[in-house]
């Protein structure tokens, strides 16, 4: 079993891309409301410019959530940096900027925040996305008390983060529990893996468990679903309902009965 397992330091409520659907996702805007809202971890997509500069973005083309058009990882971070990532959403975040890793680092350790690190790929670049990504991770939280988790559903991406920053913890996300998902994990020392919030059940926590690493969840944003999630026993729920669930009950889940009602979100 891996430190960062024995010694899990993270909560329990973790809430997706910033703010989920509340503010423009990967975004300093989405960030800051989350955290106005009471989320102390969050979690967030990065992958690599043309250049190599580590940034937040889901999606391996600009168009959905940027004015942007084209494969994101192709063009340098000058030409990333000008685009406008929050008009999509709403006039109200025009103008807002794509983010780099390092800006959202900053922003973290400002406020105390604690960080999942999605390390997401330009398809063909995947070892090296995870090399560059960890590298500048472990450099931007250099003596920091609980490190970022670094997660990814490519176990090659892992493997360059372990191969560059091995005391970072890792976790493996899965959509599905493919041939080998466990032998994968622990060959790449994870902490935890993440699985698609419906996979979970009482067997597969067992199964987890006896194999030493922590299981998370994501995206759950129904509060019956959320309530059977902690029944298991699951470290960690990963949600976009950052005003309906309240992130300060651990083991229960409190509601907000006033906020908006869900949007579905693509993973």
């Amino acid at each position: 079993m891996s430190s960062a397992a024995a010694s899990w330091p993270y909560p329990r409520w973790v809430a997706h891309r910033g703010a989920g659907k509340l503010a423009p996702e990967n975004t300093l805007a989405a960030f800051r409301l989350g955290h106005a809202h009471g989320w102390r971890m969050f979690e967030c997509d990065v992958k690599l410019s043309a250049d190599g500069v580590p940034f937040l973005l889901h999606d391996a083309t600009l168009e959905r959530t940027s004015n942007g058009q084209g494969t994101a990882g192709a063009l340098p971070w000058a030409q990333l940096a000008g685009l406008d990532a929050g008009s999509w959403l709403a006039p109200a975040y025009a103008g807002e900027p794509i983010p780099t890793l390092q800006t959202i680092a900053r922003f973290c350790l400002e406020h105390g925040s604690l960080l999942n690190i999605e390390i997401k790929p330009t398809p063909g670049t995947e070892r090296q996305t995870g090399k560059v990504v960890a590298q500048a991770a472990a450099q931007l939280w250099l003596g920091a008390s609980v490190p970022p988790l670094l997660s990814s559903f490519q176990p090659e991406s892992l493997a360059g983060a372990q191969a560059a920053a091995p005391a970072l913890p890792r976790a493996l996300l899965l959509d599905s529990l493919w041939d080998g998902w466990l032998e994968a994990a622990r060959q790449l020392d994870c902490a935890a893996v993440v699985c698609k919030y419906t996979l979970w059940d009482a067997a597969l926590v067992t199964r987890t468990r006896a194999a030493g690493l922590r299981g998370l969840c994501y995206t759950v944003n129904d509060a019956s679903a959320a309530q059977s999630l902690l029944a298991l026993g699951l470290d960690g729920l990963i949600t976009d309902r950052v005003d309906f669930f309240d992130p300060s009950q651990a083991d229960s889940v409190a509601v907000n009965p006033n906020a908006a009602p869900d949007v579905k979100r693509s993973t």
